[in-house]
This record gives C-alpha cells, structure tokens and sequence, in this order.
C-alpha cells in the first residue's frame, strides 16, 4: 500500500526541495477524504460546472470543462459522483481515455459566489445501459467516478465573476435542444453526427 492517497516520488522530491513535506502530510492527514461530506455533496450538486483532467493509455493529458443545470452532477454513493455526457463534437477526448485509462481527475470550482475548489480523484467508468440515463434529460452516456482522494484547495487565487446567465444549450426538461452553430458550417455539415435519443423529461418536472 503506498504511504499517501495524493503523493508519489515527484511530489516528495520537491516537498523536500522546498521543505514542504510536514505542511503536505499535515493537509493529508487533516483535510484529505475518501468519502463525500454533506457539505461536499451540497457543493458537488450546486455546481453548473466541472473541469476534468483525463489520460490517454500513454499518458498524455487533456483537460476538458463540463457544464450543465445544477444537480447534473449527482453523489450517488459516500464514494461515488456520477454524471452525464451531453451531445458534443463526437471527439470523445475525455471519455474515450476513460475507456483505456480509468484515472480521472475532477476541480469542482465557484468563481461567483464565495471562492471555494474541491478535487476529486479516481476512477472512472463510461456506461451506455447505466440506469440514470432513463432519468437524466439529455443524456447519451453516464460516467461514474469512484472517488480515492477528495480533496479542497485553497481558494485564494480564485477571482470572483459575475455568472450573466446560463447556456441556452443545456438540456431542458421537456425542450428539444438547441443546436450549435457550427454543425452547420459548411467545413462540417455533411458529416455531423445524428443525436442520439435521450431521456426528454417534462417540462416542470424533476
């Protein structure tokens, strides 16, 4: 078993470097979790967006930003979070490195009220028969993310914004979804990808 939850050898070469290790095992010890708090899960399912750090078989990163209505990420279990894959640009960067490289990384960050990132990290797993989908508006996969590490940074760099409104292009119960305008240049059109079908809701409704 290794010795810490967040920590390899480069982390330590350079704690040591910097005299830092007492400072990061005490913010392990004290603030590193393996289970969603209530306070974690309010913030998770407040949130309209996420960012989060993939790799592929190799190791090479990419970073993507998912967004959608409050509660789109839901905490489905103390150790699990599960979300949704919208209709996008068909490239499956992220998803398609979950589906050779299970590792994920995820920062849950407020830029509009009080500043505050919590990160989870673990593993991840791309389903098309996962049971929120009959109930999740607009969803063509779910992805579930068993946590190892949970985690808040400090907020201090984070600048406070002010959210002007909403993407028009999250899923609405009961609504058909607005399409991009890109789908319709003249580079792509003919070979766009159909949408595929998906929970609609109604309108009102959970």
């Amino acid at each position: 078993m290794p010795d810490s939850l967040l920590y390899h050898e480069g982390n330590r070469q350079l704690q040591d470097a910097f005299d830092s290790r007492r400072i990061a095992d005490r913010l392990e010890d004290k603030l590193t979790r393996t289970a969603f708090t209530t306070d974690d899960r309010a913030f998770i399912e407040s949130a309209i967006y996420f960012f989060i750090a993939t790799a592929d078989a190799d190791g090479r990163p990419d970073c993507s930003f998912k967004g959608g209505a409050p509660g789109f990420v839901r905490v489905t279990a103390p150790d699990e979070l599960a979300f949704p894959d919208y209709d996008g640009n068909g490239m499956f960067k992220s998803l398609g490195n979950l589906t050779v490289n299970a590792q994920v990384g995820l920062l849950f960050i407020d830029l509009h009220e009080k500043p505050r990132r919590l990160r989870v990290n673990g593993e991840a797993k791309v389903s098309r028969d996962d049971p929120l989908l009959a109930r999740t508006v607009g969803a063509q996969l779910i992805v579930r993310v068993q946590a190892r590490a949970i985690f808040p940074n400090c907020p201090r760099y984070i600048p406070k914004l002010q959210l002007a409104e909403p993407s028009q292009y999250v899923p609405q119960p009961g609504r058909d979804p607005v399409e991009p305008a890109w789908k319709g240049f003249a580079d792509f059109r003919d070979c766009v990808h159909p949408r595929q079908p998906a929970f609609r809701g109604e309108s009102g409704s959970d």
